[in-house]
């Protein structure tokens, strides 16, 4: 009878402790200076037919280009996941202004257009790529996906065919369970074209709960990236902000953005 009591009794104050540790470290992210993350979408000119809701994810061209080139001459410096995610989670120092550049949706001109310009810096890039574009015409391709992957930018999971999270169910039928179809498949083929571990994820939309949050733990997501809505105070790490960059704003409006929004 002891026995059983005492390892019930070590399951319990581990679990305590576990909690406890998760607890501090989670106040310790939160306490640490947020990092500007960028978003973007499609990289083209606004078209007569383009709503105001469109084109807040789209970016034109000489605005895209203009605002990469201040980044490099005021100074800032791009990061990639793994740089962030020691930051948040040790302390680990990053270069001076540092800046993470990502690209949501896997649209072709962010390999044609964004990846070049970001290139002419040596900036890098962080792809989160929805699978069910891959090969579709003004969509990237896999080689496309791969070469950047192979030229030192990140590639990272963004679901198959963009539902959210928030929808999701399993199902014993896999399917139709909505976690093998959105994540785990398109995770899978983009670890198999790349020849690497996918290690974050991108929202789609930018909407999370926490009801989710179990699952990409499970699945081993080291960061999750939202939109703008304020942190889960209890899993920073799973709702990294984000901003969108926007076509609309002057060199001066983008540089106050970056710097007030973090």
């Amino acid at each position: 009878m002891l026995k059983p009591f005492i390892a019930s009794l070590f399951l319990c104050v581990s679990g305590i402790f576990s909690c406890q540790l998760a607890t501090a470290q989670s106040a310790a992210i939160m306490a640490r200076k947020q990092v500007p993350v960028l978003c973007y979408h499609q990289i083209r000119d606004w078209r007569a037919t383009d709503s105001k809701n469109a084109k807040d994810y789209i970016m034109p061209i000489a605005a895209f280009k203009q605002h990469i080139k201040m980044l490099a001459d005021s100074g800032y410096h791009t990061i990639l996941p793994d740089q962030l995610y020691d930051y948040l989670t040790k302390g680990t120092p990053l270069p001076s202004k540092p800046i993470m550049l990502t690209f949501d949706d896997t649209d072709l001109d962010q390999f044609t257009i964004g990846a070049p310009e970001l290139k002419k810096y040596g900036f890098k890039g962080v792809y989160f790529i929805m699978t069910v574009s891959l090969g579709r015409p003004h969509y990237m391709s896999k080689e496309q996906v791969k070469q950047l992957s192979d030229a030192g930018n990140v590639i990272g999971s963004h679901t198959w065919d963009h539902h959210m999270t928030s929808k999701y169910k399993h199902d014993p039928n896999p399917k139709k369970d909505d976690w093998t179809i959105q994540l785990d498949k398109p995770t899978k083929k983009l670890e198999e074209i790349t020849g690497k571990k996918i290690d974050y994820f991108a929202y789609p939309f930018g909407i999370w709960n926490k009801s989710g949050f179990p699952e990409l733990h499970k699945r081993g997501f080291k960061i999750a990236f939202q939109l703008a809505d304020k942190r889960d105070p209890n899993d920073p790490l799973l709702t990294v902000r984000r901003i969108l960059d926007s076509g609309y704003w002057s060199i001066k409006s983008f540089s106050n953005s970056v710097k007030r929004s973090f």
